[in-house]
């Protein structure tokens, strides 16, 4: 069990960097896919978001560049693949930092940036790159990016990617770079699409890293719900919360037409807000992430598709104003709070129809999750109970049922 970063061997300069950045211990993912990336292993590895994963791959990236200094200068030697352009200046602000007292150089590459600023850094000695695959291929089809100097590639979210439409940019970017060492793939979850979407020589005999955020990870997210009657009932709770007990909060909604609503009803209270959706364009969701980061509005509506990958300080409380979907995302949702080592509160607000999902998230995240109440808001109705389907009884009545079939076809 490794119980610090030291024990990673790791160069002075990168635990001098990490200490400045207040990490303590490494999270389990870092603790189990550094080792793997530094012995020279391909890696796949499962990451929710708030395990401390950029860490886990930039921190072995920038070991292997220290031990194995460039001899003269040239283009990128690791490239960084993300879906988003916020999730490209997360992750190189996240690897500068790391960086610091090297001399290694971090650029990135996203839509949305004149190309002149690309051809600036283009002419310059590049370590790292970080980059959307869309606007790389622009510039590898160009012949202005060269991919053979590439010896580490990384994918991040790579299910996300996969999700808007980047399957075949990024094996044709894997067949660019085919002459490198390793390849790294980090993705919210290992079944399904997460990997399968890729072709089958993107990764060589990796090493898989399954990191379920661990118990004692989960155990700084204090989980809660309110029941509420009514819409009506459940804006109230979500008012009260907000004033009374949240500093700052994300409010997941599950459609844009929610969100629309409930920003109105936010309005009216004079509670100020700000708000990400998916299909809004890149400078309003910049705008609005700003605000909240830097502390002018401490309420941000978000729904799923807009928040996955995003990385704010200090959020107090994670509210699910709409439960989700299905519970991996809840866990995704939740994993916005309690970041860096601080503790964090997930709240949601149930209606009877919400309960089977609530129970549901429950078993997931092997975890009971404890109903409070505002005193003076109570529910009025109660508590649902949804009856447990017995399986058994089922399968049986099933069975005499055809039995009954059979014996009716023969007298026949």
């Amino acid at each position: 069990m490794i119980r610090n970063f030291a024990e990673l061997e790791l160069d002075p300069n990168l635990l001098l960097a990490i200490e400045e950045m207040g990490y303590d211990r490494p999270t389990q993912i870092q603790a189990e896919a550094i080792p793997q990336a530094l012995d020279g292993r391909d890696i796949l590895a499962s990451a929710p978001t708030g395990t401390g994963k950029t860490a886990a791959f930039v921190l072995p990236a920038l070991q292997y560049l220290q031990d194995f200094p460039r001899r003269k200068p040239g283009p990128a030697r690791v490239l960084i693949l993300t879906p988003t352009r916020e999730l490209a200046m997360q992750v190189a602000d996240q690897a500068r930092a790391l960086a610091k007292h090297t001399k290694l150089n971090i650029f990135t590459i996203t839509g949305g940036v004149q190309y002149q600023e690309h051809a600036d850094i283009l002419g310059k000695t590049q370590d790292i790159v970080v980059a959307t695959p869309g606007r790389l291929m622009e510039y590898i089809n160009a012949e202005r990016f060269d991919c053979r100097a590439i010896e580490w590639l990384i994918l991040d979210e790579a299910d996300r990617m996969l999700d808007m439409g980047f399957g075949p940019t990024v094996d044709r970017l894997s067949t660019e770079c085919r002459w490198r060492k390793q390849t790294l793939l980090f993705s919210a979850t290992l079944e399904g699409k997460g990997v399968e979407g890729f072709t089958a020589d993107l990764l060589k005999d990796p090493a898989e890293v399954d990191a379920e955020p661990s118990r004692r990870e989960r155990k700084k997210i204090a989980q809660w719900y309110h029941r509420a009657d009514d819409m009506n009932h459940k804006l109230e709770l979500l008012k009260k919360i907000i004033t009374d007990q949240a500093e700052r909060s994300i409010v997941f909604l599950k459609t844009r037409e929610r969100l629309g609503e409930l920003r109105a009803e936010l309005e009216k209270a004079q509670i100020p807000c700000a708000w990400i959706q998916g299909e809004m364009p890149q400078d309003r969701r910049n705008n609005a992430i700003a605000r909240f980061r830097d502390g002018t509005v401490n309420v941000l509506l978000a729904t799923d598709v807009a928040a996955r990958g995003i990385d704010l300080p200090d959020v107090s409380h994670v509210i699910n104003y709409d439960m989700p979907r299905s519970a991996d995302v809840y866990l995704h949702r939740i994993g916005r709070t309690a970041r860096a080592g601080k503790k964090g509160n997930a709240v949601s607000l149930v209606e009877a129809h919400d309960q089977p999902m609530l129970d549901r998230v429950a078993r997931y995240v092997k975890e009971e999750i404890k109903e409070r109440f505002i005193k003076e808001m109570r529910p009025k109705h109660k508590k649902p109970v949804f009856k447990k389907k017995n399986k058994k009884k089922d399968d049986k009545k099933k069975t005499a049922a055809k039995d009954k079939k059979k014996v009716a076809k023969k007298k026949k």
